[in-house]
């Protein structure tokens, strides 16, 4: 039996919802078509969202050979075998019978690797096929260049409420009214994540259960599965998903930290890599502007790493919470940075020899340990002595803001640096 996603596969552009953006007059693929001349596209955006459709339109719009293929199960055996019928198809095009061009769709483009993606480009480059992909994955870093520079990337976008409200009526026009509530039919379309095809496997799922009754939400609910959140722990929605946890923080957004890190938690992240990332972000955006910080971090860690889930997962929360209402301060990273970049155009110099242990008599006579000032002998604990090779200019990383606890920093490095201009005028 047909599924009713495959069914319901809209067969002219006009039954397309969702992405007027492309296909409204002066949208990259309405453009294309009228021009007649089909470029080779990658399509980009999540499951559901019509890549495999739109290329079969965009193929039949200019009436073309239409060859499908998986970057999963094929092959530079399978593009071979497509790239030599459609070469043949060409050769035997004439001035009064042209023949038709090639779409080669290429479904989960990102998954051949460089060599088999670098297959297609010469005959790309020559005509011999047209390239259609699709792809979940950013294709900045998922097509290598050559690729990207002789395709045009579009964007998809995932299917809003109105457009899968369209979804939901062409089904019902072959399938009668959905046997669902206001509340339940508003439920099954944000239950499907803006994913069309998703959306059509639960409507028909329902049509299936045939209730004798219209369905509550929460019957809607006993009858579908819950679904796992649109996230790849090793692909771009990791990064988006973790740049977005670590800006909430630094933004001191304790409720925006809370929802990222329950989105990564529940798409299946490990709990560990984000006790982890927050132990960086204490560090990195906190600092000693609150000391504590990178204290508790590390606790939340520990303390997840003794209960696991789902127990452990409330010590992460709270370590979210903290941060975000922590006071901020990239000082002390800004200050590393720069002491790096210096200690390493700087690796052949030697520290001053009045700071330098003399263990041997020769050592002692080369000057080493020689007029070295022991700050606790001093009248303040402070000497003021030199501590950077001979010849470098005293440089000043560590400059505190005046929040948290960084106050107190700049009023001890203010006091320091008074005293050492008193010793050393």
């Amino acid at each position: 039996m047909t599924p009713l996603a495959e069914t319901l596969r809209p067969q002219t552009l006009d039954q397309v919802f969702g992405h007027e953006q492309l296909l409204k007059e002066g949208g990259f693929l309405n453009q294309t078509i009228q021009s007649g001349k089909p470029a080779s596209i990658i399509f980009w955006g999540p499951p559901g969202t019509g890549k495999t459709t739109l290329a079969r339109l965009y193929a039949a719009a200019f009436g073309a050979t239409f060859e499908q293929i998986s970057a999963v199960f094929s092959g530079i055996a399978d593009i071979k075998k497509v790239v030599e019928a459609a070469q043949k198809r060409k050769n035997s095009s004439t001035d009064l019978i042209p023949a038709a061009p090639t779409v080669l769709f290429v479904d989960e483009i990102h998954r051949f690797n460089k060599t088999q993606q670098d297959a297609f480009l010469p005959f790309v480059e020559n005509g011999t096929i047209v390239l259609v992909g699709a792809t979940t994955e950013n294709p900045s870093f998922s097509l290598n260049n050559a690729l990207l520079s002789r395709c045009q990337v579009l964007t998809l976008q995932t299917l809003d409420a109105d457009a899968l409200e369209h979804i939901l009526q062409r089904a019902e026009m072959q399938k009668g009214q959905m046997p669902l509530e206001d509340a339940a039919r508003k439920a099954l379309i944000h239950h499907a994540q803006g994913d069309g095809r998703y959306l059509l496997t639960m409507a028909e799922a329902i049509y299936n259960s045939s209730p004798q009754k219209p369905l509550t939400a929460e019957n809607l609910a006993h009858l579908l599965q819950k679904r796992m959140a649109h996230y790849d722990k090793n692909g771009e929605a990791h990064y988006n998903l973790i740049s977005a946890l670590h800006k909430a923080v630094r933004g001191s957004d304790p409720d925006a930290a809370l929802y990222w890190l329950c989105r990564m938690l529940e798409g299946g992240e490990d709990p560990l890599y984000l006790a982890r990332r927050m132990v960086r972000m204490a560090s990195e955006d906190i600092g000693l502007a609150d000391p504590d910080a990178l204290a508790k971090a590390q606790t939340g860690l520990q303390v997840y790493q003794t209960l696991g889930s789902p127990e452990g997962e409330l010590a992460l929360a709270e370590v979210a919470v903290y941060l975000a209402l922590a006071p901020k301060s990239n000082s002390l990273y800004m200050a590393f940075k720069k002491a790096k970049k210096l200690a390493a155009s700087q690796g052949h110099l030697a520290p001053p020899k009045h700071i330098l242990n003399a263990p041997t008599k020769l050592m002692a006579d080369e000057g080493y340990g020689n007029s070295y000032a022991y700050d606790h002998d001093t009248p303040h604990g402070f000497s003021g002595q030199n501590y950077f090779p001979e010849g470098v200019e005293r440089p000043a990383f560590y400059q505190p803001v005046a929040r948290g606890f960084e106050r107190e920093m700049l009023k001890r490095i203010n006091y320091f640096n008074s005293l050492r201009q008193k010793i050393n005028p």
